[in-house]
């Protein structure tokens, strides 16, 4: 599982929650919640961005991910990741990512 970095997002005055609107997705020991293409977390009393720290290939995908794949679709910035198996897939190239 990649590790995501430490970027507040300012002046985020929303809180997300069970009725708040947007898609959640559960990462790991946490809940995202998409908003305006990303993805934030609570964090200490604010918001974090919730990005990926670094390029982590999912080796041995042969599933392709498209509208009728039956997983999720995740907007995200200018791409859609594809919640599978506990995590998100991006598509980068010839491989899928994990994000």
């Amino acid at each position: 599982m990649t590790t995501a970095t430490h970027h507040p997002h300012e002046a985020h005055s929303h809180e997300h929650g069970a009725t708040c609107g947007h898609q959640s997705v559960e990462h790991g020991d946490h809940v995202d919640y998409v908003h305006d293409g990303h993805l934030h977390r609570a964090h200490a009393g604010h918001w974090d961005e919730c990005e990926p720290g670094r390029h982590v290939q999912h080796t041995g995908h042969e599933h392709q991910h498209g509208e009728m794949c039956g997983h999720e679709a995740v907007p995200h910035g200018d791409h859609v990741d594809y919640l599978h198996d506990g995590h998100r897939h991006a598509a980068h190239g010839d491989h899928w990512d994990d994000h």
